[in-house]
């Protein structure tokens, strides 16, 4: 199959045929195989009976139904886990996406070799109040990520290599930053494409603002957990270290200088009277809690069971041949085959 088209959606109804249409032709015309498969994220209208309506009609149109609303990202992973075109397409269902782009997105993975091409929507139909804060929160996605050449990280128009989507998994709200899942996965021949950006003709956007706060905390959980996903200690001990040596350094200043007043004859006060010994002691405090955090993050490492789960691009291995077992005639004759998967005895 050469494209799966995946559709994450939440009630739109009134659109879908219409995308089903557009997706249709586009795929007749340039003569590709190809599956659609709708993701109905717990829509509350009539967008499942639109789906099973689309697929009496064209076997190729399929669906999934989440029993209530999750988010995108469980959608675009249901999706991922079912697709299987040799490319993906990832697009939004408020025909704000054009399929058009698909013909070119197909070319740039299977001929230009990338592993995933992401849609910039150079030109928007969006208010300031939205289109400001994307470009302050793309900035900042591309600062932290390194992937310097997108412009746009949320854009629901992709392509993907099909075997970028079987080796990440998107969830929370992690769909805003696919290219960085897919770059600390190791896929890092990734585009973009400047692609048209459609009015919404049917409904209204079913994101708030919160998006954008919740986007920043997203984006400092993927950076943690890529540089220090598997070793903890690596921030936290070292954090609590220089905390600690810090505060102890302190407490000893300011007990020396209590002592030099008091064998100078130069007047002093308690060391309890100083708000920096107080200092001093939480610093130490705190010190010692994220020492103790990052230890326990170890331990919870050390026990999790994708401490050793890493993404193996390719594999050479020897074809040993078939061997047979000696015969006697004092022992039953047996035939043993063995691969490098697995080894099978019968008796003959």
């Amino acid at each position: 199959m050469d494209i799966s088209v995946i559709v994450p959606l939440y009630n739109e109804a009134e659109s879908l045929p219409e995308l089903a249409q557009w997706i249709e032709r586009v795929m007749d015309e340039n003569g590709f195989t190809y599956e659609v498969l709708f993701i109905n994220d717990g829509s509350t209208d009539n967008s499942w009976e639109v789906i099973k309506e689309l697929h009496r009609r064209n076997p190729r149109l399929k669906g999934v139904a989440f029993r209530r609303n999750y988010g995108k990202s469980p959608a675009l992973n249901t999706g991922f886990a079912r697709a299987r075109g040799n490319v993906v397409i990832t697009m939004d269902a408020d025909l704000q996406d054009s399929p058009d782009e698909i013909p070119e997105l197909y070319r740039m993975i299977t001929q230009e070799g990338y592993d995933l091409v992401s849609g910039w929507k150079k030109k928007r139909y969006d208010p300031l109040s939205k289109t400001i804060p994307t470009k302050l929160f793309n900035a900042t996605a591309r600062r932290v990520s390194g992937i310097r050449n997108l412009h746009d990280f949320n854009c629901g128009l992709k392509a993907y290599r099909k075997e970028v989507v079987k080796h990440i998994e998107v969830y929370g709200d992690m769909h805003r930053y696919v290219p960085y899942l897919a770059k600390n996965a190791g896929f890092t021949r990734i585009g973009e494409k400047e692609v048209k950006h459609q009015a919404r003709k049917y409904g209204t956007t079913k994101f708030g603002l919160d998006r954008f706060v919740n986007g920043y905390l997203d984006l400092l959980t993927l950076w943690f957990q890529a540089k220090f996903g598997v070793k903890p200690m690596h921030f936290f001990g070292l954090l609590g270290s220089l905390m600690f040596l810090l505060g102890f350094i302190a407490v000893i200043v300011v007990g020396s200088l209590k002592l030099y007043n008091m064998y100078s004859g130069n007047s002093y006060r308690l060391v309890t009277d100083s708000p920096y010994f107080y200092l001093s002691l939480t610093s130490m405090l705190l010190g010692t809690q994220l020492f103790l955090a990052g230890f326990l993050g170890e331990l919870i490492i050390r026990h999790s069971n994708d401490r050793n789960h890493y993404e193996i691009g390719e594999e050479i291995v020897d074809d040993a041949p078939a061997i047979e077992a000696p015969r006697h005639t004092d022992e039953l004759p047996a035939a043993i085959s063995v691969t490098p998967e697995k080894i099978t005895v019968e008796a003959l």
